[in-house]
């Protein structure tokens, strides 16, 4: 048995395809979606993750700005800057890219963000209204990859999922998710002890630790489904997963690959909450 494989490019240009004929009806009401990103300091992958959405909103036709400020940019000037985008009728989605410089705390600029206009769905309100399964915009990389099952009709509700990782970003929230969608979940983490005993009751095991080939054939369970999160750069250039793609294939039913794999759906996700951002704020 090989794994068929999950492919977020596809899907993610099968989606994008929608939302264009999504923006151009809007367009014809006269809503304009639009993005606006912020960008501090000179971070290489920030900056690669930033051309991916604006290239993408581009794509679809959601108009997209960018804002860039020095590395030396204190907490105020920011929160100055959040405070205009929050009261400008003409931006819908606002989206200040992680992470920020030492000077500046994350959490007090994701709660300056109008909740509204929250497209990366971090604040805390539209948090606790995913925990309540109340709609809401969900953060973008859980939401696409519970887009990528449903786009495989995988089962959820009644399954065991196993998240392995709790950041705020993707672990927590894509187990919240799955929760909703009626699975049972278990979370696993840096103090969990002997994690193969729950990876291996896994029907769904999602891996977002960010360690190079954390997850081999042995931590998975035949015919399990496995979403790999994780984007780690080899020492040769090349981009690979947490998951040990080619001993895992053999075993899983469902497999994603690293890249092409759950990476373009977070961007997709973005601009769907953006163009749902512009339906509910005109």
């Amino acid at each position: 048995m090989s794994a068929e494989i999950i492919y977020g490019s596809e899907l993610s240009a099968e989606l994008k395809e929608k939302m264009k004929k999504e923006v151009d009806e809007l367009h014809n009401k006269r809503i304009f979606p639009s993005l606006t990103v912020v960008l501090i300091g000179e971070n290489p992958a920030s900056q690669s993750y930033v051309r991916g959405k604006q290239k993408a909103a581009a794509q679809v036709g959601v108009d997209s700005d960018l804002i860039e400020l020095p590395s030396t940019t204190t907490q105020d000037e920011l929160l100055q800057l959040i405070g205009r985008l929050n009261k400008d009728p003409k931006v819908h989605g606002i989206l200040v890219q992680l992470p920020l410089p030492d000077q500046i705390n994350e959490q007090v600029i994701i709660e300056a963000i109008d909740p509204s206009k929250d497209v990366d769905g971090f604040h805390p309100i539209n948090i606790g209204r995913m925990m309540a399964g109340k709609d809401t915009f969900l953060p973008c990389t859980p939401f696409g990859i519970i887009t990528m099952l449903k786009s495989r009709n995988i089962e959820i509700s009644g399954k065991h999922a196993v998240v392995i990782g709790r950041s705020n970003i993707v672990g927590k929230p894509v187990g919240q998710l799955l929760l909703n969608e009626n699975a049972t979940v278990t979370y696993c983490h840096s103090r969990t002890n002997n994690m193969k005993d729950h990876t291996l009751q896994a029907d769904i095991l999602i891996v977002a630790v960010g360690k190079e080939h954390f997850v081999t054939a042995d931590h998975v369970k035949e015919g399990a489904v496995v979403i790999d999160v994780g984007v780690n750069r080899m020492e040769n250039g090349k981009l690979t997963g947490d998951v040990d793609f080619d001993s895992v294939k053999e075993k899983a039913s469902f497999l994603t690959p690293v890249p092409k794999g759950v990476g373009p759906m977070t961007i997709t996700m973005l601009l769907h909450n953006t163009i749902k951002a512009a339906k509910l704020l005109s």
